[in-house]
């Protein structure tokens, strides 16, 4: 068949279009219109659930076109002719149930990222789609069968790539690139660390990779679910809307402080944060527990109506030894009390039986719940509590050696000696040994799929409390070794997937970058052999910018602002800490609306500490005094890298700001040129 004229395509597209926005409508009446006949309560509520649910996904990201693509392919049965098959953000189909709109994560859809000539993958062509204000404005064809593919030649694609953003993350379901979406598509037993350079859309993969798990196995996350663990809440605001975007609710979207039981409500030295972050730890937390265990000395008995039952003692100890060594199979030690005095319970039943008797359930619960038994609990597997047993172990040096044995040195015990206050004032570090404790006392919440980003600064300890909220399902773990800022960070993905308890996890790097310009990534790559890591290749950008790389003076701050705000996009001025308010008033003072990025607005311009910089992306970023970034760290090599996380969060243009030196191993005749 020969090739229509764009305009007969681009009027049948825009039916298309018109066809699918009135059937999505469709479905979201039907879903609105589900009736509740009330069966029962617990009917009712499920229903409930799922009619929200549904409702939500049909709903969310009401302005996004209901399809960016298009695939013709070859026909399943063989015979002449083609498949064809719009793919969007979610599924739409007419109101006799045939698909409109294939999701972007259905099979089918795979080819749309994957396909090339040499492996067509069943496509004879792929069309995308450009909108401008919800019209189909354009679109561009690659017929695989005649061996035409643009890539990233695609015009469309780099519009899409370069779009300037304003507010939190979007969806790239448009963009996914073939190596991006091998990861995203990987199945839910396979876990991965994306070792992801600046701009290779790390964050938006593992994002993407949460909604296709969810869409391919529903029936197995329904109830488990995934946990998306960011590293701060000016992340997880600039995150928040991906995922509702894709039509997936009620994944749990959190930090690792977040998660914490206890709140952190006072700072420590950084060397005494380390050694609390260190694996150790958790030997003298679980030696601490297992100190309070007690050998059975004495008989119990029991009395059942009239008649004493002696439980001897030798069976005790094999029950509290049998207790004991189940805890390192993950026994909790509430159950183990429990397990106790249960087990003490049907030894009684059993002698009853001996005895002729015929014992009842009921009856050997009341035994399990009689005082000599609790009592007896009580004496050789003591009630425990998290918080005093962390304060004991600080305020006893000698309980403190005892747990410690010779796993920390004598310095160590006296750091993390300290008298007890009351109330505790516990630090992050604290907060996350207390977690320790608690999962070794009670446990925690699980899930079947964990996804953490900026995970290189994850302490052992950190690494552990997440570890445990996924003991049985996957991982994917996302990640820059060159992005490490915390001082307790390993540099070695090997170290922290083991204590992620996943350490045959494949490391998937990703090096080409999409989103930041090359001039700016040049720049920052000057910073890698400085940067105390090592096995972190430099990235590459397929994309060059209009003035991506520019230097001038402090004191232009403001105009170089206001010159930025001129043009669409988001604008993140990234300084030093101590300046975030200062800069504030400057830019509110020249009439700039400018506001912090975890503040409940989404305004052009944001002020940001570097210190939570990590993860953000802006079109155009202005750096405030690179130098007095780097000092405030405790390390040069820190400084260095947490410069590195600063300078790569620009999309299109890099302005850098200073009347200080700029750090010496940032200069070269390229910087020279630039200034």
């Amino acid at each position: 068949m020969a090739d229509e004229p764009p305009s007969a395509v681009l009027s049948a597209e825009r039916s298309h279009l018109d066809t699918a926005r009135n059937c999505l409508e469709l479905m979201r009446e039907s879903a609105s219109a589900i009736a509740d006949y009330g069966v029962d309560e617990l009917a009712s509520q499920s229903l409930g659930r799922i009619r929200r649910e549904r409702l939500r996904s049909l709903s969310a990201d009401p302005d996004a076109p209901p399809f960016f693509g298009r695939i013709d392919r070859d026909r399943d049965d063989g015979r002449p002719g083609t498949e064809i098959f719009h793919v969007g953000r979610r599924h739409v189909r007419d109101p006799a149930g045939d698909p409109v709109v294939i999701d972007w994560r259905a099979p089918l859809a795979r080819a749309f990222y994957r396909a090339t000539p040499d492996d067509r993958m069943g496509l004879r062509l792929r069309r995308r789609f450009g909108f401008a204000a919800g019209t189909l404005t354009s679109y561009e064809d690659e017929h695989l069968d005649r061996g035409q593919a643009l890539g990233l030649a695609s015009q469309l694609l780099r519009e899409e790539i370069e779009r300037p953003r304003v507010g939190p993350m979007r969806d790239i379901v448009a963009t996914i690139q073939p190596d991006q979406d091998e990861l995203v598509r990987a199945d839910l037993d396979t876990s991965l660390c994306i070792q992801g350079a600046p701009g290779t859309g790390k964050t938006a993969v593992g994002l993407h990779r949460a909604a296709y798990l969810l869409y391919t196995y529903h029936d197995r996350l329904r109830r488990t679910g995934v946990l998306v663990v960011g590293p701060n809440r000016a992340f997880l605001h600039y995150i928040a809307q991906v995922l509702p975007s894709l039509g997936e609710g009620g994944i749990e979207q959190t930090t690792v402080d977040g998660l914490m039981r206890h709140r952190a409500r006072a700072a420590e030295p950084v060397e005494l944060a380390v050694l609390k972050g260190d694996a150790r730890m958790a030997q003298v937390l679980r030696r601490a527990v297992l100190s309070h265990v007690a050998k059975p000395t004495e008989d119990v008995v029991a009395v059942v109506g009239t008649r004493r039952f002696r439980v001897g003692a030798h069976h005790l100890r094999r029950y509290v030894d049998d207790a004991r060594r189940a805890l390192g199979d993950g026994l909790r030690w509430t159950v183990a009390r429990d397990r106790l005095r249960i087990q003490v319970a049907e030894d009684v039943r059993r002698q009853r039986e001996d005895a002729g008797g015929a014992p009842s359930d009921a009856e050997t619960a009341r035994v399990a719940r009689s005082g000599a038994v609790k009592d007896w609990v009580d004496a050789v597997w003591p009630p425990l509590e998290a918080t005093a047993l962390l304060t004991r172990l600080y305020a006893d040096p000698a309980f403190l050696t005892r747990c410690a044995g010779t796993v920390l040195t004598a310095h160590e015990i006296a750091r993390l000696s300290r008298p007890a206050v009351r109330p505790p004032r516990w630090t992050q570090a604290d907060t996350v040994l207390l977690d320790e404790l608690e999962a070794l006392l009670a446990g925690c919440e699980t899930f079947l799929h964990l996804v953490v980003d900026e995970a290189q600064d994850l302490s052992a300890m950190q690494c552990r409390a997440l570890a445990r909220r996924c003991p049985l399902g996957s991982v994917t773990v996302l990640g820059d070794l060159a992005q490490a800022t915390t001082p307790w960070a390993p540099g070695d993905w090997s170290v922290s997937l083991r204590h992620l308890g996943h350490p045959d996890a494949a490391v998937r790097p990703l090096t080409v970058g999409y989103r930041v310009p090359g001039e700016v990534l040049a720049v920052a790559n000057r910073l890698l052999p400085h940067l105390a890591v090592t096995g972190v290749p430099a990235a590459s950008s397929v994309r060059r910018g209009d003035d991506a790389l520019t230097f001038a003076p402090a004191g232009e701050l403001a105009d170089t602002v206001a010159g930025l705000a001129a043009v669409p996009g988001s604008i993140g001025v990234i300084v030093p800490d101590v300046r975030v308010d200062a800069v504030l008033a400057e830019l509110c003072a020249r009439g700039i609306t400018a506001d912090q990025l975890d503040a409940d607005t989404d305004s052009q311009v944001s002020v940001v500490p570097a210190t939570e910089a990590k993860g953000l992306e802006f079109d155009s970023v202005v750096v405030l005094e690179p130098e007095e970034i780097v000092a405030a760290e405790p390390t040069r090599s820190a400084g260095l890298r947490r410069l590195y996380v600063v300078l790569t969060r620009a999309v299109s243009r890099l302005a850098v700001l200073h009347d200080g030196p700029l750090p010496e191993e940032l200069q070269d005749d390229a910087v020279a040129a630039a200034r």
